[in-house]
C-alpha cells in the first residue's frame, strides 16, 4: 500500500476503483447526468462510465452550476462515489459538499500520475492529515 497526502479533503471514507486522466472536470460539460458516462468527446474519458469509481482528475472548470448538478446526479444514483483532484475551486468544494461526495486535493505529487487507471484505492478524509491510499 502507498499514502498520498492531500491538502485538503471533505466527506465520508470510500474506497473503490479509480477511473483516472490527466484532464480536467466539469459537471455540466463533461458528463451525460441521465446514463452515467462522460459526454464531451474531446475528454480524455469519453465514453466511459464514471457511476460508483473514484474519479482521479487534475483540476476542475466551471462555475455555479456544478453544485445543484452533483446533487441532483447523487439523489439518483447516478454519480461517482469520490473525487480526487490536484487542484479545485471554491465552487467545486461547495458542490461536493452540498452533494455528500467525498474529495480531496492538493496532493504532494500528480496524483493523475501517481494512481493507474482502474487501481484499488481508498479516501480518508478523516485522517491526519487526509491520506488517498493505493492498494
Amino acid at each position: 500500500m502507498k499514502e498520498f497526502r492531500a491538502a485538503s479533503a471533505l466527506g465520508e471514507r470510500v474506497s473503490g476503483r479509480a477511473l483516472v486522466a490527466a484532464d480536467n472536470f466539469s459537471a455540466r460539460y463533461d458528463l451525460d447526468r441521465i446514463s452515467g458516462i462522460f459526454s464531451r468527446a474531446e475528454h480524455k474519458l469519453a465514453g466511459r462510465s464514471y457511476v460508483g469509481l473514484v474519479l482521479v482528475l487534475n483540476t476542475v472548470k466551471g462555475g455555479v452550476a456544478s453544485a445543484w448538478m452533483l446533487r441532483e446526479m447523487k439523489s439518483r444514483g447516478v454519480v461517482p462515489a469520490a473525487f480526487a483532484f490536484n487542484r479545485v475551486n471554491p465552487i467545486m468544494v461547495q458542490g461536493a459538499a452540498f452533494a455528500g461526495i467525498t474529495m480531496m486535493s492538493g496532493f504532494d505529487v500528480d496524483i493523475t500520475v501517481a494512481i493507474p487507471d482502474g487501481a484499488q484505492v481508498a479516501l480518508e478524509p478523516d485522517a491526519t492529515p487526509p491520506v488517498l491510499c493505493l492498494f
